[in-house]
């Protein structure tokens, strides 16, 4: 394959792109599948025993595994902005979750920054939106079909994806009622509607025309709650109960049932789609990629949902950024892959222009990760580095991974330096050991991310 690399460096600034798999083949479809707050350990294929994840675990085993892929923050705005635009949170135009802004108002994302969708239409890909999206706080020029998706179901906003029983939901530009009781938890559950709008889009594709499905569930997002069938296979194995309280969420009772079952039940789904792309002739040549947006919010030890990891959601430590990755493709990645690439959310935008034989027209920091997904070691570009950074009540928080270096550092306290191939859990902090390690670190930190009005780098809220 004929290769152009562009490079661009800024701090981390760094992208690159090639002529692209479009010249030697029809161009793939792409399924992206997004959990919310589901941790690196939830699914079987890293490590999880309580929650079946069988249909999960498929993509893993028939595809290619990612050991060392990151989301593009450890909450779920900010993450959501480097997906959809290729920018790390040192650039990216959203940050942070709604209200935490130097006025207190949401930032959406501009007009004028493509997203992945933006460019995959000018690769002649269809596409469509379905769950949360939650980039578009404001209801104006961010809303998905004014940013490249032709169709859109789901949840503009943050606070209604808190509830799995919404009263109303957006189809395109326009808000349509269910039939719900979102306290009593009576009607439609929400997750259901996105897998069956799933269904019907891609029922509708054909094999002449490449589609991009952006399927952004909000399973295990609090509020814990799930139909009856989905908690029944955990009831009786005499697990420790968790009661749960109702407040803004209105949780089932006991969380542990509830929380497998969520997980379960997206599985389920899952494997009913790839069923559905295997009856309409799309399975093949369709990109099928499962990932989470941040860590866990919900477990406290029971089910290992961080893994080996220190931390969870809102954490840059690694179990708030450290996701699962799984990616299926069978006319193009080799069962069993397994890759240690580095790679983070800001990378999905060029992978896609890579895949669809375009060169991304958006500013990115992103890496095409299209070779380490055909096992191509040797022809995968690395990055030179990767950054975070985070500004809700504890903040700022900054992070910085370089190889086998992770650097983290808070508000007023002194960069903490891990070897993250000696230790995992980040247990160890050893910047004075590695002092000109650790200058080097904070030397990245500041060049690799721009100032942003809508988020002065100072404690926003006590």
């Amino acid at each position: 394959m004929k290769r152009r690399d562009f490079l661009k460096s800024a701090g981390c600034f760094l992208a690159a792109g090639s002529a692209g798999f479009a010249s030697e083949s029809k161009k793939p479809n792409i399924v992206f599948i997004l959990a919310d707050d589901l941790g690196y350990g939830d699914v079987g294929f890293n490590g999880q025993t309580k929650i079946k994840t069988p249909n999960i675990d498929s993509i893993a085993e028939e595809g290619a595994v990612f050991t060392n892929h990151y989301s593009g923050s450890t909450v779920c705005g900010p993450s959501r902005c480097c997906l959809m635009t290729g920018r790390h949170t040192g650039h990216a135009s959203v940050r942070g979750n709604p209200r935490w802004t130097a006025d207190g108002k949401p930032v959406d994302i501009p007009k004028s920054e493509p997203t992945v969708a933006d460019e995959l239409k000018r690769a002649g890909y269809k596409t469509c939106a379905i769950g949360k999206w939650g980039l578009a706080e404001n209801l104006g020029d961010a809303m998905p079909t004014k940013k490249g998706f032709d169709e859109f179901y789901g949840f503009m906003r943050h606070g209604p994806a808190h509830h799995y029983y919404p009263e109303k939901i957006w189809r395109n530009e326009h808000q349509v009622s269910l039939p719900n009781k979102p306290k009593e938890k009576e009607g439609l559950y929400v997750h259901d509607l996105f897998t069956q709008e799933a269904f019907k889009y891609i029922s509708r594709q054909d094999k002449n025309n490449p589609f991009f499905l952006y399927l952004a569930y909000t399973i295990p997002h609090y509020e814990l709650t799930v139909p009856e069938d989905s908690k029944e296979p955990y009831q009786k194995l005499g697990w420790k109960k968790r009661p749960m309280k109702q407040g803004h969420y209105y949780h089932d009772k006991e969380g542990n049932t509830t929380y497998a079952g969520m997980v379960s039940r997206m599985d389920r789904d899952i494997g009913s789609l790839m069923e559905l792309l295997k009856k309409r002739g799309l399975y093949k040549n369709t990109l099928v990629i499962f990932t989470s947006d941040n860590g866990h919010h919900y477990d406290k030890g029971f089910f290992d949902s961080n893994g080996v990891f220190r931390g969870k959601k809102r954490d840059l430590y690694e179990g708030g950024i450290h996701i699962p990755f799984a990616a299926r493709w069978p006319e193009m990645i080799r069962p069993g892959t397994k890759s240690s690439h580095i790679s983070a959310f800001w990378d999905f935008l060029p992978t896609a222009c890579d895949i669809a034989g375009i060169e991304p027209k958006a500013k990115t920091d992103g890496i095409s990760y299209f070779q380490a997904l055909k096992g191509n070691t040797r022809g995968q570009i690395p990055h030179k580095c990767l950054y975070w950074e985070f500004n809700e009540w504890q903040g700022p928080v900054q992070a910085v991974r370089k190889g086998k270096w992770k650097a983290v550092r808070y508000k007023g306290k002194p960069l903490e330096l891990y070897d993250l191939t000696k230790d995992t859990g980040e247990n160890n902090d050893i910047s004075a050991d590695y002092p000109d390690q650790a200058k080097q670190m904070a030397k990245l930190m500041e060049s690799s991310r721009t100032e942003d009005s809508n988020f002065p780098f100072k404690n926003l809220r006590k």
